[in-house]
């Protein structure tokens, strides 16, 4: 088989090591002196002079204030996380204030790591866009210290001709204003908390203290009522410690519209994800009265568990986090269907270790249906498969790109046609991969490795854009009819 033929455009995104943001600094619980060491720091800070604490708030403000918006609130409200360590009546400057604030926060590189694994879609607003082209929106998945992953996202334009330009990564970077799910439905937490494994009688006298929806605040306050009659402590710490774990999983992020969309930055914040959110399938979902709204799952990781998530957005500037649902949301790589399939959400997955799923569900939260679609068959993806992004519609079927692994650990992209009014039958697939690595892509944190979570049609083109050996992003363009053309010469017998 001759393969389409790839062209790599000449963008190229590699980390960038001044996109940072700030975080809560803690120095650890205890101090060599004894006690709470948040305590200790905060004495020896009150114990600096007027004059020394100006002198040193005046530098910390020329040092970092221009890379930050809003730097003395950040200030200001890493001081009030620890404000609780002082002695009630001491009185101090908001300079003395600011200067404790900034002893507790600190930068963190978004993308000193990495930057890759993309997903592409149109963006939302087209307004000014000369004929013929597509305004376009890319996440990436930043990594930073520690491993940490984000989401991140870059725009900018796919011309009449396939041609690709991006607009400026913009600075500073704004972290958004993250507020806890505005309710929450008890049935579903109810469902999700046996999921986990918190079906127990203190969850149960936590809920029944609750309403049919109820807030946060009323959360903690049904915990609170529920304490007196708890037997087991140590039931009790792992229950309430699930409970509080998944209601900090859902909750609801907004940015200002002031900023550019590169400007701002999804990062970890809920117990699930505090050691990153993975891989983000960003995708554009048309309902059947013509709404739009923009769904992305991806992978929560808290450094043991994985916990399969879902971003809700209209605009790219509120972003609604939550929980899925349900038997078969266990594993990661799920993508979801652009529309409804004979009325049934449809989404893609991986169950187990190398298998491609096809899933269905009537509610976009809860998925409890999962069919077998495609197994490994070729020397290229023996290891396992997956997709590497939501199935993309076009008149010959549902284009799937799928990624392998075969000898040496090499992922390779690959790609399925599966029927448009019945997609648990594959209609064609290519015996040989679309796209592996170039020798100048091989090397990195994961060498041997090309990944995308997500292509977008325009015209005549299918824009790939995909990370390359876990370290940056590359985009590339193949001629869909002749990706198409292939994989119909290449049909399948059943």
């Amino acid at each position: 088989m001759e393969r389409p033929i790839i062209k790599r455009a000449r963008h190229r995104f590699t980390p960038d090591r001044r996109r940072v943001i700030t975080k809560p600094f803690h120095p650890g619980e205890a101090s060599w002196e004894g006690g709470s060491r948040i305590k200790v720091i905060i004495e020896r800070i009150l114990g600096i002079s007027d004059e020394q604490v100006s002198s040193l708030y005046r530098n910390v403000m020329a040092r970092f204030s221009s890379r930050h918006d809003e730097f003395e609130e950040i200030l200001l409200q890493n001081f009030r996380h620890v404000e609780h360590q002082i002695e009630n009546g001491v009185e101090m400057s908001n300079e003395r204030r600011l200067l404790i604030g900034a002893y507790f926060t600190q930068e963190y590189s978004i993308e000193s790591a990495a930057l890759f694994n993309p997903s592409i879609v149109a963006a939302p607003d087209q307004s000014g866009v000369e004929e013929g082209s597509l305004r376009f929106v890319m996440s990436l998945r930043g990594v930073g210290e520690g491993h940490i992953s984000s989401v991140e996202f870059r725009t900018g334009i796919i011309d009449a001709d396939g041609n690709i330009s991006f607009d400026p990564a913009e600075l500073p970077i704004v972290g958004g204003h993250r507020t806890p799910n505005a309710a929450y439905d008890k049935p579903l937490f109810k469902q999700k908390l046996a999921e986990l494994g918190a079906d127990n009688t203190i969850a149960s006298l936590v809920l029944e203290q609750l309403p049919a929806s109820f807030t946060f605040d009323q959360l903690e306050e049904g915990i609170r009522v529920s304490e007196g009659k708890v037997i087991s402590p140590a039931l009790k710490y792992e229950t309430i410690k699930i409970i509080h774990w998944l209601a900090a999983s859902n909750y609801t992020l907004t940015f200002p519209t002031s900023t550019a969309l590169s400007e701002r930055v999804i990062f970890p914040a809920g117990p699930a994800e505090s050691r990153g959110m993975e891989d983000a399938r960003f995708v554009r979902f048309v309902r059947e009265d013509g709404s739009v709204t923009y769904y992305a799952t991806y992978t929560a990781f808290d450094g043991y568990e994985i916990l399969p998530q879902l971003i809700m957005t209209d605009d790219f500037v509120t972003f609604h986090v939550r929980t899925l649902n349900g038997a078969v949301v266990q594993n990661k790589g799920l993508a979801l269907f652009p529309r409804r399939i004979g009325g049934k959400y449809a989404m893609l997955s991986r169950q187990d270790a190398e298998n491609l799923y096809y899933m269905t569900s009537d509610s976009l939260r809860f998925w409890n249906e999962a069919q077998l679609l495609a197994t490994p068959n070729c020397p290229w993806n023996l290891i396992q498969i997956g997709n590497c992004g939501s199935p993309i519609e076009t008149e010959a079927g549902w284009l799937v790109l799928t990624h392998g692994v075969g000898p040496m650990r090499q992922y390779a992209i690959g790609a399925i046609l599966l029927d448009l009014d019945d997609p648990r039958r594959i209609i064609a697939r290519l015996p040989e991969p679309l796209l592996v690595s170039d020798e100048d892509e091989r090397d990195g944190y994961v060498p041997n490795v090309v990944y995308s979570c997500g292509a977008l049609i325009h015209r005549e083109h299918l824009i790939i854009p995909y990370g390359a050996a876990d370290r940056e992003t590359v985009v590339a363009t193949v001629a869909i009819g002749e990706l198409l053309d292939l994989l119909l010469e290449n049909r399948c017998s059943t």
